[in-house]
Order: structure tokens, then C-alpha cells, then sequence
């Protein structure tokens, strides 16, 4: 069986390289919003982008973007080992990174918390994603930093679950994340753009912003639906 292209898309061994420095394209992302970067990837042949709509934002008024950093756990026992794994993983977050944490359907311990949150941050990560629980909210809120979540509750994570990986292509629903890729989330989701077309995806969708500016001008103006729509307009 030939798997070499499965693995090279779904393992890429490199990061592609952008041709628009790392901080401005993130605040050039930032400055769109998940419904524009949605539709372009849709342009794109890219339906499933979008991470589960059971993920939703303690934070719905800041839009924020970052490179993914990817990180797996699932439900067990064990505790001997996983400080230390943890503090490896903590010590490899780097400055602009968007954490995606795949929780395995853990609906029992919480993943994210105060001490993530501050130690996070001062790393300079930009935001989390979380697929499961976070706690510690009030800590959280403190931190002028973006998290995605699935639930609350107050059970830690040792001794009810461990990370198994992390810096490694995850799936979430229907979304293939890979380290490295753009993450934007805002009120409306998350989206993940691949980061070989981040920069396409970007110039497609500042494009689309400018259009979205006359269509609501011509609306404002009193023009009528056909006129609208034989301008390029689009509703």
C-alpha cells in the first residue's frame, strides 16, 4: 500500500514558508473575521474548516489568530511521568501560537486552567482552543487571553487524564489541524486555514472585505436587490 501523499498532507515534515512576515499576517487575519475566511476556504474547495460549533468563546468580543500549536489527550489513571511530559510540552509553546487541544471526548477532567492561562501568556501564546473542560474562570478572565471551550467544571486533569502528544496533526470533527496552520476564532467559531494557503486565503478575503463595504454602501443608499446583484453584489 502507498500512503507517501496521505502522510506528506497529513504529516508535513516542514512548515511552509510565508511570504508575509508571521505578525503581520496575523493581525492582517485578525482584522477579518471566521464568516469571510469561512466562505473563501468554501472558494477554496474547503467545506470543512470550521471546528465544532460545541466550541464557543469565553472571550466573544476579541477576534484573534495564531499558529497552531496541537496537543492530544485522553481519559486515564496514570499520573507518575505526567508533570514532567507537561512541563516538556509547556516549555515548547512558543510566541504567536493558537493551542488546539483534542481532549478525546473527555468529559471528566478539565484540561486548561490559571496557571495555563498565566504561564501562556507570558509566553506570548495568543489564544486556546480547548475540545473539553477548562476551569480556574475567574483566573482565566483576570488574563486579557482568548479561550475556546467546550464545558466548565472543577476536576483537574491529573489522575483523570494525560497528554499523549503534542506538536502533531490532530483531527477535531471534521477538521484536520496541523501544527503550524493559522487558527481564527471570533463570537462565531473557529477556522483553521492550512497553512500553505494562508497567505492566499488572506488576499482572497481582505478582497472580499472591500467588496462587502460597497454592497452595504449600495444598501444604504436605497439601491434595490437586481441593482445590487448587477454590481456584483452577493447577500
Amino acid at each position: 500500500m502507498k500512503l507517501e501523499r496521505l502522510i506528506a498532507e497529513r504529516e508535513p515534515l516542514a512548515l511552509a514558508e510565508l511570504s508575509i512576515g508571521a505578525k503581520e499576517l496575523l493581525a492582517r487575519y485578525e482584522r477579518t473575521y471566521t464568516g469571510a475566511i469561512s466562505d473563501v476556504l468554501r472558494e477554496f474547495a474547503l467545506l470543512d474548516q470550521a471546528l465544532p460549533s460545541r466550541l464557543r468563546p469565553l472571550r466573544p468580543e476579541r477576534t484573534v489568530a495564531g499558529f497552531a500549536f496541537t496537543v492530544k489527550s485522553a481519559p486515564h489513571t496514570r499520573i507518575t511521568g505526567e508533570l514532567t511530559f507537561r512541563t516538556e510540552m509547556l516549555n515548547h509553546m512558543h510566541e504567536d501560537a493558537f493551542v488546539v487541544w483534542d481532549a478525546s471526548g473527555d468529559e471528566r477532567a478539565t484540561m486548561w486552567g490559571g496557571v495555563m492561562t498565566a504561564t501562556a501568556h507570558r509566553n506570548g501564546v495568543r489564544a486556546a482552543c480547548i475540545d473539553g473542560g477548562i476551569r480556574d474562570t475567574h483566573q482565566i478572565l483576570e488574563k486579557d487571553f482568548p479561550v475556546f471551550f467546550k464545558h466548565h467544571s472543577p476536576n483537574g486533569s491529573l489522575g483523570r487524564c494525560l497528554i499523549t502528544h503534542y506538536q502533531t496533526p490532530l483531527r477535531i470533527g471534521d477538521v484536520f489541524i496541523c501544527p503550524g496552520d493559522v487558527v481564527l476564532g471570533d463570537i462565531d467559531g473557529v477556522v483553521v486555514v492550512p497553512r500553505k494557503l494562508a497567505v492566499e486565503v488572506l488576499l482572497r478575503a481582505e478582497s472580499m472585505l472591500e467588496i462587502e463595504k460597497r454592497i452595504f454602501g449600495w444598501v444604504a443608499e436605497g439601491q434595490t436587490i437586481d441593482e445590487i446583484t448587477g454590481q456584483g453584489g452577493y447577500f
